[in-house]
């Protein structure tokens, strides 16, 4: 049995998935994802490429993520199996890529400037 291997990232996230044939089972860091992500949103999010390309139930899904937060975890691990289902039948890709889950998100955190109390915000000015 075949495993695919893919990567997904959204700002500091990096999601590592291992997809074969399977029951649906979906793994995150050894948990359950409705425990690893307990909003419906999050959880629509990781599994919306699968309903949207009708395999949802098909595939068992292991996935390793680490960095940023929720909703940049749930987003790399949408982004990867994505990937994934493309690399299974190429004819997924017109319907994903439709649906903007092909793309990259390339909008990380602007780093702080010196001089400035973030990347942009300025010190309180006082004129006397």
């Amino acid at each position: 049995m075949e495993v695919i291997n893919k990567l997904g990232r959204r700002k500091t996230a990096i999601a590592r998935i291992y997809m074969e044939r399977g029951n649906g089972v979906i793994t995150i860091n050894n948990r359950d994802y409705k425990e690893y992500f307990p909003t419906e949103v999050l959880q629509n999010k990781v599994t919306q490429s699968l309903t949207l390309t009708n395999n949802a139930g098909q595939w068992d899904i292991k996935v390793n993520v680490e960095g940023g937060g929720v909703t940049g975890q749930a987003e790399a691990i949408r982004l990867a199996i994505s990937r994934a289902l493309v690399e299974v039948d190429v004819e997924n890709k017109p319907k994903l890529r439709a649906e903007g889950l092909m793309t990259r998100d390339p909008r990380m955190v602007e780093r702080k400037k010196f001089g400035r109390r973030k990347a942009r915000r300025r010190f309180q000015f006082s004129k006397r």
